[in-house]
C-alpha cells in the first residue's frame, strides 16, 4: 500500500506563501511562527527531492517545477476540503448557512419570489446574499466561495442553469457631447470622453470583455454610483438595461447607438460549484429559483 511522503498541512503552508507573497506574510495570516513554515517547506522540498521555491531578497517564488506543482497540489487540497464539508452535511439534517453569490446586473426583482417561497421552509437557515461582478463570481465558483452562484459566466469544468438573459446599453446624459452627435456614433469617439466602469470585485480580476478603449476612465464599485454620476452629466456608461430603462424613458439618460455595437446581451446561469454535496436547504433553493427563471428554453428539455 502507498504512503504518501507528503502531508496536506506541508501543500497548504506552500500554497500560503504563494498567495500571501512570503513566509513572513503567511506566517502572520496562518498565526504560525515563521521557521515552523520555513521547515515545513524546506522538508516538503527534501522529501519530493524537487526545489519548488526560491528566495530573492525578502520575497519567496515558485520555480518552473514549483508551478506545476502548486497548480496540481490546489486540487488535493480542494478534494480534502470538500470530503470534509460532505462529511459534515451527511451528518446533518439542514445546513445552517447558506451562501448565495449573485452578479451586480442580474436583475434582483427575479430573485425575490424564490426568496418569499423560500423563507417559511429554510427551517431557520441564514441565507448570505453577496453581491460580486464580473470575474469576482468565476471566482467564488472555482474557489467554491458559494453554496449557489448566479454568474453570467460558466468556469471549464463546472455547469450552469441558464435563468435569465441581461442586456446592457451604452447611456450618457442628454446634454453630453456623446448624446448630440449624428448616430450611430463611431467608436473613436467614445475614446475621447470619460467612461465610467464598473469596478472588478475579483481578488485578480481580468478584462474579458467589454470596451474600455477610453484613457479617461473613472472605477465604480456600484451601478446606482455610475447612474448617479451619469445624471450629472460626467462620462459614458454600459448599464443593464433594467437598470436604467425609467431614466432613459423619462430622457433623464439616453441611449446611444454605437457603430457595431447597439447593445450587449448575457445570459446568467445558476451554478452549485459543489454539486455532490449540495444539502438539502441549498436544494430548495437551487429549485425554486430554477423555477422562476425568466428565459426561453427548447421544448426538448422538458421531455
Amino acid at each position: 500500500m502507498y504512503r504518501p511522503k507528503t502531508t496536506i498541512e506541508q501543500w497548504r503552508i506552500l500554497q500560503a506563501v504563494v498567495d500571501y507573497g512570503g513566509y513572513a506574510q503567511a506566517a502572520e495570516k496562518l498565526n504560525k511562527s515563521q521557521s515552523s513554515l520555513n521547515h515545513a517547506v524546506a522538508k516538503l522540498q527534501s522529501m519530493l527531492d524537487v526545489q519548488l521555491l526560491e528566495v530573492i531578497g525578502r520575497k519567496a517564488f515558485l520555480t518552473e517545477a514549483g508551478h506545476v506543482m502548486l497548480r496540481r497540489s490546489r486540487y488535493l487540497t480542494q478534494n480534502v476540503e470538500d470530503l470534509e464539508s460532505l462529511a459534515i452535511n451527511i451528518n446533518q439534517d439542514w445546513e445552517p448557512e447558506i451562501q448565495l453569490v449573485i452578479d451586480l446586473a442580474y436583475p434582483r426583482e427575479l430573485l425575490y419570489p424564490a426568496l418569499r417561497q423560500f423563507l417559511p421552509l429554510s427551517r431557520g437557515s441564514r441565507l448570505q446574499i453577496i453581491d460580486h461582478v464580473l470575474t469576482g463570481t468565476e471566482e467564488a465558483i472555482k474557489q467554491h466561495k458559494a453554496d449557489l452562484v448566479i454568474s453570467t459566466y460558466v468556469p471549464k469544468g463546472f455547469l450552469g442553469e441558464p435563468i435569465a438573459t441581461i442586456e446592457f446599453i451604452l447611456v450618457c446624459h442628454p446634454e453630453h457631447p456623446l448624446a448630440l452627435m449624428p448616430r450611430p456614433i463611431d467608436p473613436n469617439e467614445l475614446a475621447q470622453h470619460l467612461q465610467l466602469v464598473i469596478k472588478d470585485s475579483s481578488i485578480s480580476p481580468e478584462e474579458k470583455s467589454g470596451w474600455l478603449k477610453s484613457e479617461n476612465r473613472w472605477t465604480i464599485s456600484q451601478f446606482d454610483t455610475a447612474i448617479d454620476l451619469l445624471q450629472q452629466n460626467l462620462g459614458f456608461c454600459w448599464l443593464p438595461q433594467h437598470k436604467v430603462k425609467m431614466l432613459v424613458e423619462k430622457n433623464e439618460l439616453v441611449c446611444l447607438p454605437v457603430q457595431g455595437s447597439q447593445f450587449k446581451q448575457l445570459t446568467a446561469f445558476l451554478v452549485c460549484p459543489t454539486p455532490d454535496n449540495k444539502g438539502p436547504g441549498t436544494q430548495l433553493l437551487e429549485s425554486l429559483i430554477l423555477h422562476h427563471r425568466q428565459i426561453d428554453l427548447p421544448s426538448s428539455l422538458y421531455k
